[in-house]
């Protein structure tokens, strides 16, 4: 009962904003005027802001309004999946109508680039035409590089322009100066098929007044501070494999410590540069290196990460709970519910910004953590198939262009910006940030004024962060995958167990006073394979998901079982 009383009052409190703001309406839509389906995990004020100024915009370019049909049936993941399960369903019902047969393996045919001479595969890139398939969906707007990249890769999406193509002003200026990179250290922004639309960090939001209920005196300020005992049960997480912001979230812990340890070995930023490019060159097998490159280079990038995936471990262990959803964890923390959270940059911002009082103080606080983050992409992009090509194009550019730019940037009420909500999210344009090249600095004081957020500040300007923090790419990026579903493994499935192993270790002194618990707690497995750097990029083409994800979680509960027992065991010793 408790918990379902829990449950009513955060929806009250998620829909509040919502219940109580004046209607607005498309006045001048009619029914047989454009409309445009979206598919989004963005939340309920990006689709309004959107909405609105998009239908204004198209208005005044074109003499018509347009009505969007969102569709928002949750994260990342549950996105992907909706899309797989749609043009699957469509293009069989299309092969069918040719009077073709369906192999029995069609669908993974179909949306494995590894199959590109199989009929099936080669038929569903060739056509882009409605009236042939469609997933009745015309764009992705929204859900990480990842996705996209993987939905390019199955074929969902098309490029939206050919190269030259491109609207005048959209990615650069006519002058040749880029307003929208392809990358920048290593994170890719845009490519062919897809265009980042905002930029991302990732890093830890908390609620001022629970920290100083439970005497935490310090804000966290890095990933590691997640782990103190004084945490216990009081940090918000979605689970990765439901979320793909909290699965990059956790990349980053894993990254961060992939380069403390290679800086650790002696190697320096232009070394790691030249290495990874000369690795790259060689296309040799994973964890193997071209001559001249010392083995404990990779040594020291494989000890980084297993101490990254034991520092996601102790953040996990001090978990309150772990949500389906990546916009929960932020209002709980705003609540009180939970004292801090990982977190994409502008769920953090958003919230903080919907919670601060009106004398301007702010209950939750979100920050990025030094050195602890990339700058990666929020990328839209246009679906194979669209019913509604052109305008599906056209809202790409105005997502991309000044004018949704500013929506993502103003405050509500300033010319250009959005009408009630702060949206507070990083635009991807260049000419948004301080620059030294004159041109952008000039577009940058103009936009000042009316920004939500100080983008000349170090922690908030993305261009500088990104500089700041460089992505090797072979490091996590190919873990990415198996990552979410190892972290699902060790910390929720058999989360119970890590818990309870993690409370006995801190009641009997801690990691340090606890070696053969702490040996233990930090065990990876060693069925069906056992698991390392190496091992983890071909575990999910040598074995089925539900046999190692089973072997997995009874290996955790076990030793976690066995850490528990250690320390407990050590307790009862010392007080003997």
């Amino acid at each position: 009962m408790r918990s379902y009383v829990i449950l009513l009052i955060t929806v009250f409190v998620v829909a509040l904003p919502f219940l109580f703001q004046k209607k607005e309406t498309l006045s001048n839509w009619r029914k047989g005027d454009p409309v445009l389906v979206v598919i989004t995990p963005h939340n309920e004020a990006v689709r309004r802001e959107f909405g609105l100024a998009f239908s204004k915009w198209h208005e005044k370019q074109y003499g018509k309004p347009v009505k969007i049909d969102w569709r928002s049936i949750g994260g990342a993941s549950e996105i992907m999946r909706y899309l797989e399960a749609e043009y699957i369903s469509a293009f069989r019902s299309y092969w069918l109508e040719q009077g073709k047969s369906w192999p029995a393996a069609g669908a993974t045919m179909m949306l494995s680039a590894k199959h590109s001479d199989e009929p099936v595969n080669k038929a569903f890139r060739q056509h882009d035409d409605a009236k042939a398939f469609t997933s009745g969906v015309d764009v992705l707007f929204g859900g990480g590089a990842y996705d996209h990249g993987k939905a390019a890769a199955q074929g969902l999406l098309v490029a939206p322009w050919k190269e030259g193509a491109i609207p005048e002003g959209l990615v650069s200026t006519a002058k040749g100066q880029l307003l929208i990179p392809k990358a920048l250290n290593g994170e890719v922004w845009r490519t062919d098929v897809y265009y980042g639309s905002a930029l991302s960090t990732f890093g830890i939001c908390y609620n001022v007044d629970r920290l100083a209920d439970l005497g935490i005196k310090k804000p966290p300020i890095s990933w590691q501070d997640l782990t103190s005992p004084k945490y216990y049960r009081q940090i918000g997480v979605a689970d990765p494999t439901k979320s793909g912001s909290n699965a990059k979230a956790i990349e980053m812990i894993i990254h961060q410590q992939c380069h403390i340890a290679v800086a650790a070995a002696g190697f320096s930023k232009s070394q790691i540069t030249d290495f990874e490019r000369r690795i790259l060159t060689a296309k040799l097998p994973p964890g193997e290196l071209p001559p001249g490159i010392p083995n404990r280079y990779q040594d020291a990038i494989e000890r980084g990460w297993l101490n990254g995936l034991n520092l996601v471990r102790k953040i996990a262990a001090n978990a309150r709970y772990f949500t389906i959803s990546a916009g929960k964890v932020p209002i709980d923390v705003s609540m009180g519910d939970a004292a801090a959270g990982l977190v994409i940059g502008f769920y953090g911002r958003f919230q903080a910004e919907n919670t601060r009082s009106t004398d301007g103080k702010q209950r939750m606080i979100y920050i990025t953590p030094p050195g602890g983050s990339s700058v990666s992409s929020d990328p839209i992009s246009l679906l194979r198939g669209a019913q509604n090509r052109e305008l599906a194009l056209r809202f790409m550019a105005f997502v991309l262009g000044e004018a949704g730019q500013k929506l993502l940037a103003y405050r509500p009420g300033t010319p250009g910006g959005p009408s009630r909500y702060a949206l507070r999210r990083l635009p991807i344009r260049r000419d948004f940030y301080p620059s030294p090249d004159p041109y952008m600095m000039a577009a940058f004081k103009k936009h000042e004024p009316y920004l939500s957020d100080k983008l000349s500040a170090p922690t908030v300007d993305a261009y500088s962060l990104a500089e700041k923090f460089q992505y090797n790419h072979r490091w996590t990026a190919k873990h990415f995958r198996i990552q979410r579903h190892l972290i699902r493994a060790m910390c929720l499935d058999g989360g119970h167990e890590l818990r309870l192993a993690w409370e006995a270790i801190l009641k009997n002194g801690g990691p340090d006073k606890n070696a053969e618990a702490m040996k233990y707690f930090e065990e990876l497995p060693k069925r069906p394979t056992p698991l390392t750097w190496k091992s983890a990029l071909s575990m999910a083409k040598k074995y089925d998901k539900i046999d190692y994800m089973r072997e997995w979680t009874l290996f955790f509960r076990e030793t976690y079982g066995k850490a528990k027992n250690a320390a407990e065991k050590g307790k009862a010793v010392r007080e003997l």
